[in-house]
């Protein structure tokens, strides 16, 4: 129910003070609408900038998603077998003997050497889970196609510039003439490259993958769910509906808030330098 207060006219002080708030208010809407804008416009900014990042990594990285390869005629000859099981063949010289087949003219250890580093020395794992998914090719000749080496692969995609001198690319005259003659043969190819998707670490860069990567992140990222989360929701609960008011609480609160606060990674190298320099672990 309203008081007879509320039907008294105002005051010349509360006049002069609506007044004065009138006249402020369109100051105010002016500021609150530059805010506004200077808001989109930094989020507009985060965005173009997040974008170039992708940009920049896909238009530097997208060629990681193929890879180079040779086809060689394997010739799968019983020697190989004749004293090992399908495992434990010696698979490398088989890519060996199919280069030098294709490369007669090659002699001298220095340049079969060179020929041979045309391709990837995971070639040999290829060969091998061939004859294992399928015993029969023993005795047979088979052309497959094989992983190039990672200077052959950057060649392929432009990364070294064949004018400059020999001693200053990492492919030698003698290189280039044989891929020149397997790519005039159809025997040089660029293909989508699974070993990026399904490998994991390597010291070989064509054999390299994220695969490694990928599963860890995906069983730490489960670990943490499972952990952390029904941990971390019923510590809040408590702390907020349950836990008294004291000391020890306090101390709680401080610590969550700093580990909220502080970047994951400055713990990890805090715990990396105890572990390992403390602990010796």
């Amino acid at each position: 129910m309203n008081s007879p207060k509320d039907f008294l006219p105002p005051t010349p002080d509360s006049a002069r003070t609506i007044d004065i708030v009138n006249r402020g208010l369109p100051r105010r809407y002016r500021a609150e609408r530059r805010f506004k804008i200077y808001g989109v416009v930094a989020i507009c900014l985060s965005l173009a900038f997040l974008g170039l990042l992708f940009v920049t990594i896909v238009g530097k990285g997208y060629s990681a998603f193929w890879q180079t390869e040779i086809k060689l005629d394997i010739a799968f000859d019983r020697a190989f077998f004749a004293d090992a099981l399908l495992a434990d063949a010696n698979y490398g010289a088989m890519v060996k003997a199919a280069l030098s087949e294709r490369f007669p003219d090659v002699s001298g250890r220095r340049d079969k050497r060179a020929l041979y580093d045309l391709v990837s020395p995971g070639a040999a794992f290829q060969v091998r889970k061939k004859v294992i998914k399928n015993p029969a090719l023993v005795g047979e000749v088979q052309s497959l196609w094989l992983l190039a080496n990672d200077d052959v692969d950057m060649l392929v995609k432009g990364h070294i510039d064949r004018q400059l001198p020999e001693g200053a690319r990492r492919l030698k005259d003698n290189q280039l003439a044989w891929l020149d003659q397997l790519d005039r043969e159809g025997r040089l190819r660029k293909a989508f490259n699974v070993n990026f998707f399904t490998n994991g670490d390597s010291r070989e860069p064509e054999l390299a993958g994220i695969w490694g990567a990928m599963v860890g992140s995906f069983y730490t990222l489960t670990v943490t769910l499972l952990l952390s989360f029904p941990i971390g929701v019923a510590a809040a609960v408590y702390l907020e509906e349950f836990a008294p008011k004291n000391f020890w609480t306090d101390i709680i609160e401080v610590n969550i808030n700093n580990l909220a606060a502080v970047p994951s990674i400055v713990f990890g190298l805090l715990g990396l330098a105890v572990f390992l320099n403390f602990f010796g672990l």
